[in-house]
C-alpha cells in the first residue's frame, strides 16, 4: 500500500517539505504525491530523487499531477 501526500493548492516549498517528511516517515515503499503546478511537480521530483527515491511516473490528474516514487 502506498502513502499519499496531497499537496494540491499549496505553493512551494510546502509540497517539497510534505514529501520529504513522508519520505522520512516511511523510509521505503511507494509514495504518491498530488500537486497542481508544474513548479511543484519539478521540485518534488527533484527532491525525491536527491533523497535516493526512484521516480516511477508522473501522470496528469485533474488539473494537476500524480507523482509516484518508490524505494526498496
Amino acid at each position: 500500500m502506498s502513502s499519499i501526500v496531497d499537496a494540491r493548492g499549496l505553493s512551494c516549498p510546502q509540497p517539497v517539505l510534505m514529501t520529504v517528511n513522508e519520505i522520512r516517515k516511511v523510509q521505503k515503499g511507494e509514495i504518491v504525491v498530488l500537486v497542481d503546478t508544474d513548479t511543484s511537480k519539478e521540485n518534488v521530483t527533484r527532491a525525491a530523487i536527491s533523497k535516493g527515491w526512484t521516480l516511477k511516473g508522473v501522470e496528469p490528474e485533474g488539473s494537476g499531477y500524480r507523482i509516484s516514487i518508490s524505494r526498496d
